[in-house]
């Protein structure tokens, strides 16, 4: 089933839409380091990336990309995610489960949430 706002060939209200949805509290750390990119995420569970270092990462753009995603850009030029709706929902809906697997990846690999000084 296609992730949409509205149906195609329909046109919701804005403020419908909006009541629709519900607020993804995420900080920018989290969503990069949940980046859906293949270079976070691998082409395999087994190749997936735990990413150290983005405790102040900034998100710089948001492009929307149909009215199924939004492509996140970062200011560490990190902008090949594209995060559907479904996605992000999910983000939000395991965020203490993912979060903690992510603090406890950073410990168990002796990585820091802080970027590394030259």
């Amino acid at each position: 089933m296609a992730d949409r706002i509205a149906p195609e060939g329909r046109r919701t209200p804005v403020g419908r839409q909006l009541r629709r949805r519900r607020a993804l509290r995420a900080s920018a750390e989290y969503l990069r380091v949940a980046s859906p990119s293949a270079e976070v995420q691998g082409h395999s569970p087994a190749e997936r990336k735990t990413v150290p270092g983005k405790r102040d990462v900034l998100i710089i753009s948001a492009e929307p990309i149909g009215n199924y995603a939004v492509k996140l850009g970062f200011d560490d030029l990190h902008d090949t995610g594209i995060y559907s709706w479904s996605y992000l929902r999910e983000l939000g809906a395991e965020r203490a489960t993912r979060w903690a697997a992510y603090l406890d990846d950073l410990a168990a690999k002796g990585l820091s949430r802080d970027r590394a000084r030259p």
